[in-house]
């Protein structure tokens, strides 16, 4: 059995920046498990620009954004398992992993990170009637058979769902010489990021049609067309407002799923609305010693911003296998009044540093005002010109104010908009 002080599970941008983080705060003895051939994740397939915009202060495609955290791994001695499979964590934190070159493998650790991310939601989820014809698929499939294996998925492409890679992939098909014919969205609002829709969309003159969505492949063999409805609030397919569209390909943006099949083995708590672990400020879940970070906790608009949470993670860990953390007394966070939800669910009272809490709302707001609360005394407000679910936000609740909470106040993140 072999041993190590942390074990991260996952090789993605997450797994490599807590791992890192981990090392720096003086943790030795430090393994990463990647399923993959190679570390970097979906990274590898982005090929776009766009990313080390916030971290690195520069613009990077994905794939020279991970090969920064590849070589620092690297540098830093950490040991590297690819093409490993976790198969589950007990609850003593033995990990049971599984490779070709080593068989079924069991390793004992101090702490553990989950860094898993997360995958795309397929067709089946959806209700859409239709045969199962080719050239219906999710568009970061498309997007790995277009940038890693050079294969074109269709000339005539409708989209499905507005979420960011749906978004790129409008774009990414267009440059390729397919014709986009439109991408239909739901939701009265895009999930996607603002600078994306100008981008992807706009500056190539591909339709967006809101409240709108497929109700209807057709097609035996290979899709020959999709008929599109609008829907109401209900989000229901209006009768008499449907349209056939001509089209061999179908792309699914239709919203991304946090990969907890371990951390739902585990026991680990998961938040109903982001899917992803109930975590604490340290990142740390509620089973002691296992951290989360990344899109495995919450799903995030930039690779930027999972860095730095996957650094709080790593730090957390460390903190935990040095001694360095106490006996910890929680605060509940929760949103209302137009916020979804907030990350970390809770915050330890004796935390001695500033916390940011991240929240998403709901549709979009102008003009609004975000308020932290306890006890119906306002902690902390601030004034945002717009806010869309699109874009993740934050607030940032000072270590003083932390300090004077006690153990089991609630947090509440509300919003209101102002005349």
């Amino acid at each position: 059995m072999l041993s190590y002080d942390l074990v991260v599970v996952g090789g993605g941008p997450a797994g490599m920046a807590a791992a890192l983080k981990a090392k720096e705060c003086g943790v030795e003895s430090i393994v990463i498990l990647e399923r993959a051939e190679t570390l970097g994740g979906i990274l590898q397939q982005c090929i776009h620009t766009g990313f080390g915009l916030h971290y690195f202060k520069e613009e990077l495609s994905g794939p020279e954004y991970a090969h920064r955290f590849i070589r620092l791994v690297e540098e830093n001695g950490i040991d590297v398992k690819t093409d490993t499979m976790v198969l589950g964590i007990s609850g003593d934190n033995i990990v049971t992993a599984v490779s070709h070159d080593e068989g079924i493998t069991e390793i004992t650790a101090k702490a553990i990170v989950l860094a898993m991310g997360c995958r795309e939601r397929p067709r089946g989820a959806l209700i859409i009637a239709g045969t199962r014809a080719a050239g219906v698929m999710t568009a970061g499939t498309a997007q790995k058979y277009v940038n890693l294996n050079g294969y074109m998925p269709g000339k005539k492409v409708v989209i499905l769902g507005s979420g960011d890679i749906g978004l790129i992939m409008a774009r990414r098909m267009t440059l390729e010489g397919a014709q986009v014919k439109m991408v239909c969205e739901l939701m009265p609002y895009s999930s996607g990021l603002s600078r994306n829709i100008v981008q992807c969309l706009e500056d190539f003159d591909i339709p967006l049609k809101l409240s709108c969505t497929v109700v209807k492949t057709h097609g035996k063999e290979r899709l020959e067309g999709v008929t599109i409805a609008k829907v109401d609030r209900n989000r229901k397919p209006i009768p008499g407002t449907e349209e056939f569209v001509e089209c061999d390909t179908l792309l699914l943006s239709v919203g991304l799923i946090p990969e907890n099949e371990l951390s739902r083995a585990m026991g680990i708590e998961l938040d109903s609305v982001t899917g992803g672990p109930v975590v604490d400020e340290s990142r740390m879940t509620t089973h002691t010693g296992v951290f989360a970070c990344g899109n495995v906790l919450h799903v995030h608009d930039l690779v930027d911003y999972v860095t730095l949470e996957s650094q709080t993670a790593g730090e957390g860990a460390a903190n935990y296998i040095l001694g360095k953390r106490g006996e910890p007394a929680y605060a509940q966070t929760k949103g209302i009044d137009g916020i979804r939800y907030v990350v970390p669910q809770r915050i330890n009272t004796h935390c001695d540093r500033n916390v940011k809490l991240y929240f998403r709302v709901g549709q979009t707001y102008k003009n609004a005002k975000v308020y932290v609360e306890c006890n119906d005394e306002v902690l902390v407000s601030r004034t945002r010109p717009k806010l869309t679910p699109g874009e993740m936000e934050d607030i940032l609740l000072k270590k003083e104010e932390i300090g004077e909470l006690s153990a089991g106040a609630e947090l509440i993140v509300r919003l209101e908009v102002q005349p």
